[in-house]
């Protein structure tokens, strides 16, 4: 007696994650659906076009605004930034460089040299 192996399936939210795209953005049919493991890498390693044009210009989920400005999601959170922003949007902050990105930024470089430290004085103790 065999089994049929069943497909792995998951949430359009969770799809969306893994894209790295902002939910809200993709069109309604992968929004009301369910997204296979073989569709999502199917996704992956050939993007239809409107995948592409969410990747360059977004909206962006916060994940991936923050990772652009090189800080924290709760440093966004701290700046008051809550929604997801445009690659547009996230180049004129970028150039305006307000006081608290400055700041955020720095807290991050901080943070990875903290980290850093940590890491090498674990492998010098190992």
């Amino acid at each position: 007696m065999t089994s049929q192996k069943s497909s792995q399936t998951m949430k359009p939210a969770t799809a969306a994650k893994k894209l790295g795209v902002y939910l809200e953005a993709t069109p309604a049919q992968f929004r009301e659906g369910v997204v296979s493991r073989d569709e999502l890498n199917a996704l992956q390693a050939d993007p239809p076009e409107w995948l592409s044009e969410l990747r360059r210009t977004g909206p962006h989920p916060r994940q991936v605004v923050a990772a652009k400005l090189g800080i924290s999601i709760s440093g966004l959170a701290r700046g008051g930034i809550t929604e997801a922003l445009t690659t547009e949007e996230i180049d004129a902050l970028k150039a305006e460089n307000p006081d608290w990105l400055e700041h955020e930024r720095e807290t991050q470089a901080e943070v990875r040299r903290e980290a850093a430290r940590i890491k090498e004085q674990q492998r010098e103790q190992s």
